[in-house]
């Protein structure tokens, strides 16, 4: 499950584990302008982790969900003449 909220400076997306136990804690995927944010909290540290991923590297990332085993590097295609 997970929902999408709107914000005045942000799209937020929040991903609610409902698989089989143990569950995991809920992920918030923020998406800025400059960068997308995805934070988790951590019950054994009692702390919310975050990594920060530029544009790129969230379109990168989209990218390699459906690519094979490998080394990839994206480009954009060219405007034909």
């Amino acid at each position: 499950m997970f929902s999408i909220e709107h914000e005045f400076d942000a799209t937020v997306i929040t991903l609610v584990d409902e698989g089989a136990a143990p569950l995991q804690e809920d992920v918030v995927i923020n998406g800025f302008a400059e960068c997308v944010t995805v934070e988790q909290y951590d019950p054994r540290t009692d702390t919310v982790q975050k990594v920060t991923l530029s544009p790129e590297q969230l379109r990168d990332l989209a990218a390699a969900l459906d690519l094979p085993e490998g080394v990839y590097q994206l480009r954009q295609s060219s405007e034909p003449d």
